[in-house]
């Protein structure tokens, strides 16, 4: 297997202040993300914004209230938040399990903002044997102490690849000759009916909406896990773990 272990980085490690955040990025720290107050308009912040370009790290606006909130220490609008993991590139991952003779084996993570879940899905994959893990880089669990506490730490073994462009992350799944499959509760084909003997990459959408439509669409399958009871949908960790060991169990007759 490629060796793409995560290395570890200091818990909860937070950088207070504009300039400091700056140097962090440009001495390329990790950054899982910035919360920024929404009306920054000085020209120190202008040089942070120069310093973000062509990054993919989501900066989240807000009151001037959170961030005291947050910190009592002279953050000057603002907060950023170092990543416990280094992300990795799905387009490096990809071409190394191709070349290892292999067949890769993916899970996308379409929305899934619960860390609980996000840690849970990562422990599976750990435990099957999937190759990476794409998550977006807004719209998703960051991957923070409770996501690597629930992965039982998987989350620093397992490569993770955070996408700006989801859509385009999966175009380059399907140009690399992975068959894309997706949970969908509206879907009509029972998900043991699907093949996943392939390069395959499994799609988990969101706890409340599902996988986004656009990406929907690129699938070349959508399955639905089976519901015997009144409650009409499982937890999404639940739900991948019976996705992802299906195609396992398929791959290892």
């Amino acid at each position: 297997m490629i060796n793409y272990k995560n290395k570890q980085r200091p818990e909860k490690d937070m950088i207070f202040g504009i300039r400091a955040v700056i140097e962090a990025v440009q001495a390329g720290k990790e950054i899982d993300k910035i919360i920024m107050r929404r009306d920054m308009t000085s020209e120190l912040s202008r040089e942070l914004f120069t310093a973000l370009s062509g990054l993919t790290v989501p900066v989240q606006y807000v009151p001037i209230e959170k961030l005291n909130k947050m910190t009592v220490k002279n953050h000057q609008g603002v907060i950023a938040f170092i990543s416990p993991v280094i992300y990795q590139r799905i387009e490096d991952i990809i071409p190394a399990i191709y070349e290892e003779g292999r067949l890769p084996f993916i899970v996308v993570l379409d929305g899934v903002t619960d860390v609980r879940n996000f840690g849970a899905i990562a422990r599976t994959c750990e435990c099957a044997g999937v190759d990476a893990i794409i998550i977006p880089t807004k719209g998703g669990a960051s991957i923070n102490a409770d996501a690597v506490k629930t992965s039982a730490g998987a989350l620093l073994s397992i490569p993770v690849c955070r996408e700006e462009n989801l859509g385009n992350a999966l175009k380059f799944l399907v140009s690399s000759g992975i068959k894309l499959v997706a949970a969908s509760e509206k879907a009509t084909k029972n998900y043991t009916e699907a093949s996943m003997t392939e390069p395959i990459g499994i799609i988990m959408g969101a706890e409340d909406e599902g996988v986004n439509p656009d990406h929907l669409r690129l699938c070349d399958d959508k399955v639905r896990i089976p519901l015997m009871g009144t409650i009409d949908s499982l937890n999404v960790s639940v739900a991948a773990g019976i996705l992802i060991y299906e195609a396992v169990r398929q791959r290892n007759p």
